[in-house]
């Protein structure tokens, strides 16, 4: 794959090196984006120097070529430079490919217990130009994308109080927000970007914690109903993400299968209900089998039937028909019937492209997911 990428990536340079120009937020952020390796493959697509841990310069690596850092004797090896840690520094404001995409700003490979780091530094609005194209679709309205650009900044700084480790502040995954690189990035998220850079969220002055999700399933949360403490900011509203895929799903657990999900229950024979939020999503449920029962989070639950949200209803059925009568067959199933997806706090993107579908603005579209806030931007 790095060899595809480096035979296209001088057909995008000049429009990389136009792009990089812009001026840049002074915050830079280090994304971590790929931990405890063995290696990880690493290439440059213009002029690049490796320095040390002190900011010595070792020398230079070849632009538009793959090579192969790991982890030797807790020092970093790539191509000839050896150091317990070693950056790679484009000078050119191009990209490095670092794991399986490129990307924009500086490479950290750190040498540790558990392998190999490699941290990507890059200025926050930078950063944005990627996220935004990951968390939503780039040929959504502007204004959508315009809201979510200042979600993600909001988000990333708030989490900036406290990183993720001492060797980086956020990952790339959607633990934190997803960024998966320059190729994420078009020309619709750019704008969206410099159009409201450095604008941030904010409730009495203070920037919020900026959380979002795909789809509520018609109604957001209030924060207390799904974590514990209440944030004047998270409040539920109605949605309008009536247009989303994930507006309603469905998914059929066979016996066979919930016996291995849930070892040591025997038979399934019913799920209860034990808590839900005002809107119906499951805090603890009790699923009961032939050998005893036990109360699951929904949380939990999401996570071991790999479910969109915890906004869900089990109905159970026999040869494809519905009972409301405990099913006690051996092929007994239960479908799980749900809407949503993600957490159900703060905005819903499919909520956003729908208001702005309706003419709203991504000021107004943030208002109303994040209440009693205003859009600022920062000094």
């Amino acid at each position: 794959m790095l060899l595809l990428w480096l035979r296209t990536m001088s057909a995008v340079m000049v429009a990389g090196l136009t792009l990089a120009g812009t001026a840049a937020a002074a915050t830079e952020l280090r994304v971590g984006i790929q931990q405890g390796a063995q290696t990880v493959r690493v290439g440059v697509a213009g002029a690049a120097v490796v320095t040390d841990g002190a900011g010595r310069t070792l020398g230079t690596l070849p632009p538009m070529l793959g090579f192969t850092a790991q982890a030797q004797g807790g020092q970093v090896s790539l191509h000839t430079f050896r150091g317990r840690d070693l950056w790679v520094r484009p000078t050119d404001h191009s990209f490095v490919y670092i794991s399986d995409d490129w990307y924009r700003g500086r490479l950290r490979l750190v040498a540790r217990a558990d392998g190999l780091l490699a941290v990507n530094h890059v200025p926050l609005e930078e950063y944005l130009y990627s996220v935004v194209g990951s968390e939503m679709y780039p040929y959504w309205p502007l204004e959508a994308l315009k809201a979510q650009a200042v979600a993600a900044r909001s988000f990333v700084l708030f989490r900036l109080r406290r990183p993720a480790d001492p060797d980086f502040d956020v990952g790339r995954t959607v633990t934190w927000q997803a960024y998966k690189g320059y190729s994420r990035e078009s020309d619709s998220t750019r704008e969206a970007v410099n159009a409201t850079r450095g604008e941030v969220v904010t409730h009495r002055g203070q920037i919020i914690e900026a959380v979002y999700h795909a789809a509520s399933g018609g109604h957001t949360e209030n924060v207390e109903d799904i974590w514990s403490a209440p944030r004047p900011y998270l409040r539920g509203v109605p949605d309008f993400d009536q247009e989303a895929p994930v507006y309603s799903w469905q998914k059929t657990f066979t016996q066979a299968q919930l016996s291995r999900i849930f070892p040591g229950l025997g038979q399934v024979t019913s799920f209860t209900p034990v808590r839900t939020t005002p809107h119906g999503r499951v805090m603890q449920m009790q699923v009961t089998g032939t050998a005893g029962s036990k109360t699951y989070t929904g949380a939990e639950l999401r996570r071991l039937l790999d479910l969109r949200s915890t906004l869900f209803q089990v109905t159970p059925t026999q040869s494809d028909i519905a009972s409301t009568q405990v099913v006690n067959q051996p092929n007994g199933s239960f479908a799980f019937q749900g809407r949503g997806f993600g957490h159900g706090l703060g905005m819903s993107q499919w909520g956003a492209f729908g208001l702005a579908q309706r003419g709203y603005n991504y000021r107004q579209i943030l208002q109303y997911y994040y209440q009693g806030t205003e859009v600022t931007r920062l000094r």
